[in-house]
């Protein structure tokens, strides 16, 4: 590391010279604290006596090498004011912390484990061309060994056999893991962070978690992680006022802290900016995950997320500089911005202006989306162009379509619980509401559970319902994802999502029918999907597919093998003079192929 670059905000690889790194010597405990008067450190190889540490860098980092000191043990830094008084803090850089309520850190290697994932490395890509349906997980409540127990976790090695099987079974291409980094509260899903280096123990070892992630790849499986650069936890024996002064945090507390409760990052400080640096680094890097999910963003891009206070124009040069130096560390790596701001261009390169991120969520598709199906279906012809809107403003960005964790908590009810109407119309719905996501521009995100319409809202605490799937409505609605799934991975027409001559609208103006029809374009074959959300019949619809064109029916959201009405080979259609014809069943979809006739081709 280079302690200059460090402190003007330049470093991406300061874990590794800061933390608990075992040597032949023994451990070598390097921690930065520029204002505190002196450090110790203390822990099970000292008997929890203090072990003075020695002042380097210009008094700015405390270092001490200990023989006895190994792996597994715990140990924390006590940290002395100028008053003389002190608190004992868990190391900002520790690869490993113990299981809460315990606050220590643990001494842990994280160079033991031998990837075998080279062939996945050469050939990943950001997928800009390519499919991204990424499935969203809370490792904690996917499956779990008891819900009694609230230990009751699979550990990464045990979940991740049953994980990678279920994920390639269904037609997800990446995993996306809600935060891992350690944090003291099971119900902040690990967004208020106290160990930003530190796989959560609740899961198990930094090796186990590299075994996860290697598993995946050698399955064809990509893997992003939630990262938080915005802001870290309150408690004190964290980053919190951590060398007497408000090293990581802004002085003043009117910015200090957010709406969540908890300390915002300063980022002015050089030496703040190469800590969130390196963070973002060190999981890429050391773990070999595929991407970072940064939450919050908007919270960077204007003080607390507030527009009217105007933009933290820091917090904006940072996030240019570490998306920048991301990519040129990782090129294949995904980066994407939970962002809910208008802000433009936060999928731009910095060297157009932009923030550099290559996907923004489109939280305003989700949204609108949504409200749409909560709507009872004889207000649908009203809000008809809810569903055409996103359209208008697609091209700003690079997007992806998520329905997230957001969505399933909190009062808000799941996807499926959204829609309208009693409890046997909602899935006929939420076919069609996923049918209409598939074929919409943008890459795709589901949270776990939704796959198999789950009714009842997600809990940290308790694993997914498994259960529901000897109902036939949801087991049939799981088989009809995986269908569909299986159709977005195969026809490339629906990977260009950000090219303009790949999508039109054959039809967005059948208000009062609520029907639409998307038509996605490749040289492989068209897709073309008629969607029909009203919840009568439409008879004799037509579309204009154009002359020497043939069709070929991929899905029917109406199916009976997916709880609908049709049987199974009943979803008529005709083709006559460049129109395809049909008879639409209420709230569903089909999925055409279309491709040229010989008689076109000469």
């Amino acid at each position: 590391m280079d302690i200059m670059r460090f402190y003007k905000g330049e470093e991406f690889s300061a874990y590794e010279y800061f933390g608990a790194h075992l040597t032949e010597n023994g451990t070598i405990f390097r921690v930065y604290a520029p204002n505190a008067s002196k450090v110790s450190v203390i822990g099970d190889f000292s008997k929890w006596e203090e072990l003075p540490m020695k002042a380097v860098n210009d008094g700015r980092s405390y270092e001490l090498t200990f023989p006895a000191a190994v792996e597994g043990q715990r140990y924390k830094y006590r940290i002395f004011d100028t008053k003389g008084n002190f608190i004992d803090h868990c190391d900002p850089y520790g690869f490993g912390m113990e299981l809460r309520p315990g606050t220590c850190s643990v001494i842990r290697s994280v160079e033991g484990y031998r990837f075998g994932d080279e062939d996945w490395l050469s050939q990943r890509s950001d997928c800009r061309d390519k499919p991204l349906n990424i499935y969203e997980v809370h490792l904690g409540s996917w499956k779990r060994r008891s819900d009694e127990d609230e230990e009751g976790w699979f550990s990464y090695s045990e979940i991740a056999d049953e994980l990678i099987d279920y994920v390639c079974e269904f037609g997800y291409n990446y995993i996306e893991l809600m935060p891992l980094s350690e944090h003291p509260c099971d119900e902040s899903w690990g967004y208020q962070s106290t160990g930003f280096f530190a796989p959560t123990s609740r899961y198990g070892t930094p090796l186990q978690l590299m075994e996860l992630v290697d598993k995946c790849h050698r399955r064809g499986i990509g893997v992003i992680i939630d990262f938080v650069p915005v802001h870290f936890a309150v408690d004190h024996y964290a980053l919190t006022e951590f060398d007497g002064t408000r090293l990581y945090e802004y002085p003043a507390d009117d910015i200090g802290y957010n709406e969540w409760g908890s300390r915002n990052f300063n980022h002015s400080k050089g030496e703040v900016r190469s800590f969130i640096k390196s963070a973002a680094d060190y999981w890429l890097s050391v773990y070999h995950f595929d991407g970072l999910r940064m939450d919050a963003v908007r919270n960077m891009i204007y003080w607390n997320g507030d527009e009217h206070r105007g933009e933290n124009k820091t917090a904006i040069q940072f996030l240019k500089d570490m998306n920048s130096g991301l990519k040129a560390r990782h090129p294949s790596a995904i980066i994407s911005a939970e962002d809910s701001s208008a802000y433009p261009k936060v999928t731009a390169p910095v060297f157009d202006g932009g923030l550099g991120f290559d996907y923004k969520w489109d939280l305003g598709w989700m949204h609108d989306t949504l409200e749409y199906f909560q709507s009872a279906p004889m207000y649908r012809s009203r809000d008809y162009h809810k569903l055409t809107f996103s359209m208008l403003y697609f091209y700003n960005e690079k997007y992806i379509l998520p329905l997230s964790h957001d969505e399933v908590v909190h009062g808000k009810a799941t996807v499926a619980q959204k829609m309208n109407g009693q409890y046997n119309e909602k899935f006929p719905q939420a076919r069609a509401l996923y049918m209409y996501m598939m074929v919409h521009p943008g890459k795709k995100l589901n949270f776990m559970g939704s796959e198999f319409a789950q009714l009842r809202e997600w809990d940290e605490k308790r694993q997914q319902d498994w259960d529901m799937l000897k109902y036939p409505l949801h087991d049939s609605f799981r088989e009809y994802i995986k269908a569909l799934n299986k159709i977005y991975l195969e026809h490339k027409a629906l990977h260009y999502d950000y090219d303009p001559t790949n999508f039109a609208w054959e039809d967005c103006n059948s208000a009062e029918r609520c029907v639409y029809a998307i038509r996605r374009k490749a040289a492989e074959g068209d897709i073309l999907a008629v969607l029909n959300f009203s919840d009568w019949y439409q008879f004799g619809y037509s579309v204009n597919i154009g002359s020497n064109w043939g069709a070929e029916l991929l899905l029917d959201s109406d199916n009976q093998r997916y709880s609908g009405t049709t049987p199974e080979g009943k979803a008529e259609f005709t083709l006559a003079n460049g129109r395809l014809n049909m008879d639409i069943p209420p709230f569903s979809g089909r999925i055409f192929l279309l491709s040229r006739t010989k008689k076109a081709e000469l």
